[in-house]
């Protein structure tokens, strides 16, 4: 019996193991993050400056692209303009947050293809639901 369990648990880690480019640099939402994708079937992988987001989504080959909409650091615009125009990763979900009072960043966000994009609030208290939506192609719009 346990060696059955463990079998289906290896497989299902194997099915389910997705590596996830967080492109935050604000450290309270990379820490949401974090712990919310604490468990085995998730890598993350951090883009620190701008050009790691295209960089890292050709190399790991992400299941999941996470952008913060008001980075200070990172333009989440760019990310957006450059993964679309990249064949490579163009197919790659992306889920972005925002300030939901920026109506023109939510448009400007759906228009360049986010896949989905929440409030700040939202994404912080749905984290590990909302990444495993877009993965799983189930995505709900809002």
């Amino acid at each position: 019996m346990n060696t059955t369990g463990h079998q289906t648990d290896k497989t299902d880690r194997i099915d389910k193991t997705n590596a996830i480019l967080v492109a935050i640099t604000d450290l309270f939402f990379y820490t949401k993050v974090r712990d919310a994708l604490r468990q085995p079937e998730y890598q993350l992988e951090k883009a620190r400056a701008q050009q790691d987001i295209l960089g890292k989504a050709v190399s790991i080959s992400p299941g999941a692209i996470i952008l913060n909409m008001n980075d200070l650091t990172l333009d989440a615009f760019q990310a957006l303009e450059t993964l679309q125009a990249d064949p490579r990763v163009k197919a790659i979900p992306t889920l972005a947050f925002a300030n939901h009072e920026e109506v023109e960043t939510w448009n400007r966000a759906k228009a360049l293809g986010v896949t989905k994009i929440v409030s700040r609030n939202e994404f912080s208290s749905r984290t590990r639901e909302l990444v495993e939506e877009i993965i799983n192609g189930h995505v709900i719009a809002p």
